[in-house]
């Protein structure tokens, strides 16, 4: 079954009188990609998260977020040299009145003097804490994985609706076809008979001309085409293994040999199907864009 690319999880839990807090969102990508906001403490692991949620999902942004809150939950505090920073100042100042420098000292020039900021101490997690920061994370990445399914669920009913409606409009224009033919033989035998005064027409004539119209205007293997292309769809919304970049390939298709059927056939009923079919695929085109 299908599953979407948008989604939302969140998970949290409480350690060592610290709260432990995932917040896990997913929208539209043309490939995986993740982005993961974690305190410093957590920077080690954050290759182990990462491979956990390629294990769990092909496509989409995925933005993950943890955070702690409670006692000693401030992992990540930069603490602030100001004896340095005073000392930098001052022999900048020196420096611009030797140089006769007009540029004025401003915050940008002293964040490039990393001596200012000293860096947060490594905080040491316990294997317990560890363990629950794992737990909630994975939690979150359930939670958004059901919500993608939800989603995708929705997807598949409104696609599925969409493709029977087409196989019906190609019914009709497969039943149309045939009188599209006859149509132009009566009108050609009329035409004649008009221009000619009602004199006897050349059957033989008039057949070979029926058929070669009948040839040029053929678009049995274009119907069967897309019959086929949208059975072959139906089976991929069902599948585990559906792709959104699957299914964009056979609306492609789809599109291209209704865009065939309608330049082989200028009948007005035929056109207005041929409308009405493109109209559904760009709409199912729009809905994929969202698929896994």
């Amino acid at each position: 079954m299908i599953k979407s690319m948008t989604g939302y999880g969140r998970a949290e839990t409480v350690c060592q009188n610290r709260k432990i807090i995932v917040e896990a969102k997913s929208v539209n990508h043309r490939f995986l990609e993740i982005f993961l906001r974690t305190p410093s403490a957590l920077f080690p692991l954050e290759m182990e998260y990462k491979k956990k949620i390629t294990e769990r999902f092909k496509r989409g942004r995925i933005e993950i977020f943890i955070k702690f809150e409670g006692e000693n939950a401030d992992l990540s505090r930069v603490n602030l040299n100001m004896e340095t920073a005073r000392d930098y100042f001052n022999a900048l100042s020196r420096l611009k009145k030797e140089l006769n420098l007009k540029s004025p000292l401003t915050l940008k020039t002293l964040v490039g003097f990393r001596e200012i900021f000293n860096p947060p101490a490594e905080t040491e997690l316990d294997a317990d804490f560890l363990q629950q920061v794992e737990k909630t994370f994975l939690d979150a990445l359930k939670i958004l994985a059901g919500m993608r399914q939800e989603e995708g669920i929705v997807l598949y009913q409104d696609m599925q609706m969409r493709l029977r409606m087409i196989l019906g409009i190609l019914e009709n224009i497969k039943f149309r076809a045939p009188l599209v033919v006859s149509e132009y033989q009566k009108r050609l035998s009329d035409k004649i008979r008009e221009l000619t005064g009602g004199c006897n027409l050349d059957e033989s004539r008039l057949a070979q001309e029926v058929a070669i119209m009948a040839e040029r205007t053929d678009i049995t293997e274009e119907i069967v085409r897309m019959q086929s292309h949208i059975g072959q769809l139906e089976a991929l919304l069902q599948s585990e293994d559906s792709e959104g970049r699957k299914i964009d390939f056979l609306l492609q298709e789809s599109n291209r040999e209704i865009n065939t059927v309608g330049s082989k056939v200028g009948d007005v009923e035929i056109t207005r199907s041929v409308i009405e079919i493109k109209s559904e695929l760009a709409k199912l085109r729009e809905q994929t864009q969202n698929i896994e």
